[in-house]
């Protein structure tokens, strides 16, 4: 066994990535994706790079069910028991609005209707202890309604069991009792053991709602290939950039959520170590989406929290913000103006040029009309364009809008390009980040042909395009630790905290951390544990997470002045302002733990003669310019544009003016309008 292989497995694409660990070789490649049995496109896309599963050393894989489910309202049915009194927390939700100046503003649906919210007796106070006991025949009597209509799923979420589980652990077991393994069961305390209610409830909600499509999956996956011969555990991507048997990921659907996108971004912690980076912009565009996420100070930009589709989730997420801007994105005149998707032609028909009854033009379609793509070498060759379907589309919108054919395309590319920009801008200049000290890493099967133009919008001065870059996500896979999160409710103020208590309980979630990693089959030397506690000033709602050297810190005597001006720091870089001198408090407890595997990204690039360069007229900036078509495999030295590059998975557009060149490590670097 000697092949490290990694999968992403896209809407359109199944994309693998494989390391031969002997070697030092990296090899990529795809395969269409199979939806109605997805394991059929993943072992087409496998069988490219690897003879036999019997020869993989280490698998891991990312997917989009869960999140595919909740985008399509496809989930389970689910049944949600809360305490007497509790029964509209859910429906609720929160009083503020996320968009204020939007009049067509309305809450997300809730995934649970309100009468498939059952109350169940007993309470707890919010010290966790218990004020009356858990009526276990209302808990009885739910499991039986669930068994007679059908519900696929149970969620539990009752007031305070993040301060004590015991009711829940009760209520779990009576439902697993009376309804086996056919029905999931959710536990808010498992899922999040957080204080607020609604985002606890909404958090146990999502689990129960997605979970059953994830386990279904992950149970035929692991059913086939141990079929095929695998004898090694299968990992699976978490929203928070860390790897996890498939197992615990049957247990904990949720933290698969967003699974598929995050390997980018892991992927992107990598190229910036390599590259020598603090400071990168990850971007991703495919064919129907663009997502943007952030490496600060060399590490993934991640939050204890996030909102998905409008729902709030407690969990480690990195940061994730997602525009529909692609290159399957339709271009179309609104009241004589011209307008850049969200909506997408996606895989049938696709772009016009796919030859495939598409008509509207793309993205793609102005691409190809601008010359800025091989249509005889696209994805490798593996297709070939319909450059006239592509000038009939465009020709007929540029009629539309009165405008020349060669103006509506650039026109098409420079309004994408902008989308793409604002997007960007979300993430870093609405939060106090100044773009132009940041790289761009740009993959995706689109990102390496628009990444120049996005970053000279926003003055970044360096574009780095990683190899294969179409499958970088699942290339950022191999590059992700196994991580474990734990959390422990520790609200204290100021005047009534005991250092050596909370280092007390620190150690105690880093020994749970060490015990779970050793779980997951990480050796000794390979796992570490990172601490942090989540503060406010005094009078404050929300948290921010505050690192800690280690966790007996706190034991230390100075600690809380030390912590204070750690946190005014963290308060000045997020909000613009700080009171140092105002009291703090201490609200809840984060130990993650990761183990880590030998890194692929040292991997040696081959050497090649490459063929021999074409010649094409290409527009910029509404001139022609003879530029030369190279493939990324002969590249050698320095490159000047106007070029366009392409590879197996990607193009590559260098405007005039730029300068470019592959580094040691593979990666193309391209200094925009040569900015040293």
């Amino acid at each position: 066994m000697s092949y490290r292989v990694a999968m992403d497995i896209g809407g359109t694409f199944t994309d693998v990535v494989c390391y031969d660990e002997r070697t030092g070789a990296v090899v990529a490649s795809k395969a269409p994706t199979t939806p109605g049995d997805l394991a059929e496109g993943v072992f087409a896309a496998l069988g490219r790079v690897v003879d036999s599963p019997k020869d993989i050393s280490f698998f891991v894989h990312g997917t989009t069910q869960g999140l595919n489910a909740l985008l399509e309202r496809k989930g389970a049915r689910v049944l949600l028991l809360a305490n007497e009194g509790g029964r509209d927390v859910y429906q609720i939700a929160r009083g503020n609005r996320d968009r204020m100046f939007d009049l067509r503003y309305r809450k997300p649906t809730p995934l649970v209707p309100r009468q498939d919210v059952m109350e169940v007796g007993g309470r707890l106070d919010w010290r966790g202890q218990e004020l009356a006991p858990l009526d276990e025949q209302a808990v009885r009597q739910a499991a039986r309604r669930a068994r007679q209509e059908g519900f696929d799923a149970v969620a539990v979420c009752l007031l305070f069991a993040y301060a004590n589980p015991d009711h829940e652990i009760r209520a779990g077991r009576i439902l697993r009792e009376e309804l086996g393994e056919e029905v999931l069961v959710v536990l808010s305390h498992e899922v999040a053991r957080e204080w607020r209610e609604y985002e606890r409830t909404s958090s146990a909600v999502l689990e129960a709602y997605t979970g059953p499509v994830v386990r279904r999956y992950l149970a035929r996956i692991e059913q086939r290939f141990a079929e095929r011969g695998l004898t090694v555990p299968v990992h699976v991507m978490q929203s928070s950039g860390g790897l996890v048997h498939a197992g615990y990921a049957m247990r904990r659907p949720l933290q698969t959520l967003l699974s598929g996108p995050v390997g980018g971004t892991m992927g992107g912690v990598a190229a910036a170590r390599l590259i020598n980076k603090d400071n990168v912009i990850c971007v991703d565009m495919g064919g129907t989406s663009f997502d943007v996420s952030l490496v600060v100070n060399g590490r993934p930009d991640i939050s204890a929290e996030a909102r998905i589709e409008g729902y709030p989730v407690l969990m480690p997420v990195v940061n994730l913000h997602t525009i529909g801007a692609g290159g399957g994105s339709i271009a179309y005149s609104e009241a004589g103006a011209l307008r850049v998707g969200p909506e997408s032609a996606g895989a049938v028909p696709g772009p016009a040029c796919y030859g495939r009854g598409g008509e509207q033009a793309t993205v793609t379609d102005a691409n190809v009309v601008l010359g800025r793509v091989d249509p005889a070498w696209f994805a490798g060759g593996l297709m070939s364009l319909d450059t006239e379907a592509a000038g009939t589309a465009i020709a007929t919108l540029a009629e539309e809008l009165d405008l020349d054919p060669l103006q509506l395309a650039e026109g098409i590319c420079d309004v994408a390009n902008a989308k793409m920009a604002q997007a960007i801008r979300t993430l870093t200049v609405e939060h106090g980040v100044e773009p132009r000290e940041f790289a761009l890493v740009a993959f995706g099967g689109a990102g390496a042909m628009h990444a120049v133009f996005i970053a000279r919008e926003l003055g970044i001065s360096e574009v780095v395009i990683p190899r294969f870059p179409g499958a970088f996500s699942a290339w950022g896979m191999l590059e992700a630790d196994v991580r474990r999160d734990l959390t422990h409710p520790y609200f204290r103020p100021q005047d009534a905290l005991k250092g050596h208590d909370m280092a007390a309980r620190l150690a105690s979630l880093e020994e749970q951390a060490l015990q779970a990693l050793a779980g997951q089959g990480v050796p000794e030397d390979r796992r570490r544990v990172e601490h942090a506690v989540d503060m406010r000033y005094e009078g404050q709602d929300y948290t921010l997470t505050i690192p800690l050297r280690d966790a007996d810190e706190p034991a230390e005597p100075e600690f809380l002045d030390e912590i204070a001006a750690r946190y005014a720091e963290a308060h000045t870089g997020r909000y613009g302002h700080a009171t140092p001198e105002a009291p703090v408090e201490f609200v809840m407890l984060r130990s993650t733990g990761f183990g880590s595997f030998p890194r692929t990204a040292a991997a040696q690039v081959a050497e090649t003669d490459g063929v021999p360069p074409a010649v094409r007229d290409v527009i910029f900036d509404g001139d022609v310019h003879q530029t030369p078509v190279l493939r990324r495999d002969g590249l050698r030295g320095e490159l000047s544009g106007p070029a366009i590059v392409v590879e197996e998975t990607a193009t590559t557009v260098i405007p005039p003016g730029c300068l470019a060149w592959v580094d040691d490590n593979g990666f193309l670097i391209v200094k925009v309008d040569g900015k040293q």
